[in-house]
């Protein structure tokens, strides 16, 4: 964490200095009191300045970008990120001119893992729970098309063979996307089996 020691006539200007030198407003701070001003004789002789310590308190977006960095640059990757408010929480987005399949793994794998850390790092400086959806040029609502895309062909070929269908192990938020574009289906119904990591959806007959 970033600490500043800043000096003044009075506490209030010594907080003043030190907040010049961060940059940043008081609410971004911890104060500690050093030195208590001291009026000299006639105010002049032997008269001593407030000292302050500031300490920067981490802001969880910014934290949050930095472990995101950190990760692309070990990846040999340099990133942009965008941060933007949706219904599922607050979405981070990430663009980069490299591999960003480096980033997004195999099926997602690997943005889910670092979606999970980089929310940990968010909230352990935020009083209120943060829900960070990480997504890499869109990978998620592409993600979510195709998860519907496959729900209405296996209904269908439910319907058809009158069997159902167990799909491969999902997330949950996966799994949720097919649940909800299938709980309307007038011929089909869904339901989840299994323990995690391994849990599966199952299409079948009403």
């Amino acid at each position: 964490m970033t600490k500043v020691l800043a000096s003044g006539k009075t506490i209030d200007d010594a907080v003043k200095n030190g907040l010049a030198q961060l940059q940043v407003t008081e609410d971004r701070v911890k104060v500690v009191i050093v030195e208590q001003p001291v009026k000299g004789f006639l105010g002049l002789i032997g008269s001593k300045e407030a000292k302050v310590e500031l300490e920067l308190i981490p802001d969880s977006k910014e934290e949050a970008e930095i472990f995101i960095r950190d990760v692309a640059k070990a990846m040999g990757l340099d990133v942009q990120l965008t941060w933007q408010e949706s219904k599922d929480g607050i979405q981070l987005s990430i663009a980069c001119d490299g591999d960003i399949g480096m980033i997004i793994g195999k099926r997602g794998q690997t943005l889910d893992a670092l979606q999970y850390l980089v929310t940990i790092v968010a909230n352990r400086y935020s009083d209120n729970h943060i829900r960070i959806v990480l997504d890499a040029q869109n990978f998620r609502e592409g993600r979510r098309k195709r998860l519907e895309s496959l729900s209405d062909r296996l209904a269908g070929t439910v319907i058809r063979t009158r069997k159902e269908i167990v799909l491969e192990p999902m997330v949950p938020h996966e799994r949720k996307i097919i649940h909800s574009h299938l709980q309307s289906h007038a011929k089909v119904r869904t339901f989840s089996k299994g323990d995690e990591p391994n849990r599966r959806i199952v299409i079948a007959l009403k």
